[in-house]
């Protein structure tokens, strides 16, 4: 498939089974969010005591409903939208991706303090005036703070640089889905978007780790095999060292029997966006189905919404959106405004150029994705 995305070339079931992968990454995401969002920061015990013996088995509520997500899913769609307008925006001769990362995810703070969309802002095309995402939904303070103003963080001076927690790499999962660009390609632009707001290289890199991941799953290739060019990739990256050690240390913990919530906690025992990564890539390579994978990833004493939607994005681009519970899909909050995204970034990315042009383009789509 890594050809046919290079040449521009799509047949019919390329392109079927990207839509798969890109829904399966979206919704697998937002599950895993959804499961963690009601036991997150709990202890395995509080778990237990509060859902029994088994801990957390299916849906239950959060925000007063169930399959309610968190802000880290909000921020992923925003990342989508982003990239998609990058694209459009392509035709005007700009070309400078992370900016227009920015002002996506300047699009989602403006929810965070908003009492609901400004029909009046015509630049900022559909996603920003879906109601259901002006809801709080327990935003990061480094998301808050690092995109509270205009000034962008960059790689040289990164925003919130002792910030290492997991939720830039959670809202990275969509650059993975660019399988017409190279890994390296995929990495730089992940990294160069985390450090808006999380400054710490290992929380970057951690980011950049997750999208190279759901990038070789996205073009097709297996989980263990997608860890190891991972690996590969982030070993020529100044202070990958934490990061390709947790990694590692999560290949290492599939080879010592039966899965529990402790092997689980151990890898991800300190928050770090590594350890979530690390425990998240486990339970994917663990799990007897995406089920299993995602109720592994959130009964544990670590951050559990962000370790179930690292596991769901691996798992979703995995084995498409076929695979996932459809009774926990059925319950799953905002999933309308998922699907209509990701199937508009299938298109965007298989039939672009059918779509906007410098010449001739599409009106629908570009009052969807302005190029402002």
């Amino acid at each position: 498939m890594g050809t046919a995305a290079a040449t521009g070339v799509w047949g019919r079931a390329e392109q079927q089974d990207f839509r798969s992968r890109v829904r399966g990454t979206l919704l697998g995401a937002a599950l895993g969010d959804a499961l963690g969002a009601p036991v997150d920061g709990l202890s395995l015990d509080a778990i237990r005591e509060a859902h029994g013996s088994e801990g957390i088995t299916g849906p239950v509520p959060a925000y007063g409903r169930r399959g309610a997500v968190t802000a880290a899913t909000q921020l992923t769609l925003f990342t989508v939208d982003g990239l998609i307008r990058a694209q459009v925006r392509r035709d005007t001769g700009a070309w400078h991706p992370p900016t227009d990362l920015h002002r996506a995810y300047r699009r989602w703070a403006a929810t965070q303090s908003d009492w609901g969309p400004d029909e009046r802002r015509k630049e900022d095309g559909w996603l920003a005036r879906e109601e259901w995402l002006y809801a709080r939904r327990d935003p990061a303070r480094a998301c808050l703070t690092g995109l509270g103003d205009e000034t962008m963080g960059t790689l040289d001076a990164p925003k919130n640089p002792g910030e290492r927690g997991a939720e830039a790499a959670v809202r990275s999962a969509p650059f993975g889905l660019l399988v017409g660009w190279e890994p390296q390609l995929v990495l730089q632009l992940a990294v160069e978007c985390a450090v808006q707001t999380h400054g710490h290289p290992t929380a970057h890199l951690t980011a950049g780790a997750h999208t190279l991941i759901v990038h070789g799953l996205a073009r097709g290739g297996s989980l263990d095999g997608a860890v190891q060019r991972c690996l590969a990739l982030l070993a020529t990256r100044p202070g990958h060292q934490p990061v390709t050690d947790a990694l590692r240390h999560a290949l290492g913990a599939v080879r010592q029997g039966m899965p529990t919530p402790a092997r689980v906690e151990e890898l991800g025992t300190d928050g770090t966006a590594e350890g979530v990564l690390a425990a998240a890539v486990y339970c994917a390579l663990v799990g007897e189905d995406i089920r299993h994978g995602l109720r592994l990833a959130v009964n544990q004493g670590g951050p559990s919404a962000a370790c179930g939607a690292l596991c769901g994005a691996l798992l979703g681009a995995l084995h498409g959106e076929t695979a996932l519970p459809p009774g926990w899909l059925t319950e799953l909050e905002g999933r309308p405004t998922m699907l209509e995204l990701a199937d508009d970034f299938a298109m965007e990315m298989t039939q672009g150029p059918a779509l906007h042009g410098p010449a001739l383009s599409s009106p629908g789509w570009l009052a969807r994705y302005p190029r402002a």
